[in-house]
């Protein structure tokens, strides 16, 4: 995606169209900036569940004598 692109995308080149004017633009990428939001907000909160439910699961495990190693260094 090329944000610098965004322009062009709301561009209507049939001239029998209504223009788009300043305020409605800011408006249109205010809103979807709050959606964008709201949604990235979502994930982090997904992301937590998930981990808490993982480190449960690995938590019983130790209780239960298995080690578990993740390995997120990278191998050079």
């Amino acid at each position: 995606m090329n944000k610098d692109k965004l322009e062009d995308a709301l561009k209507n080149e049939n001239p029998e169209s209504p223009k788009v004017n300043k305020e409605m633009e800011i408006g249109f990428h205010q809103g979807a900036l709050n959606t964008l939001v709201n949604e990235r907000n979502e994930l982090f909160r997904m992301i937590k569940q998930t981990e808490n439910v993982m480190q449960a699961h690995m938590k019983r495990l130790e209780e239960l004598g298995i080690k578990i190693k993740f390995s997120d260094d990278k191998k050079e």
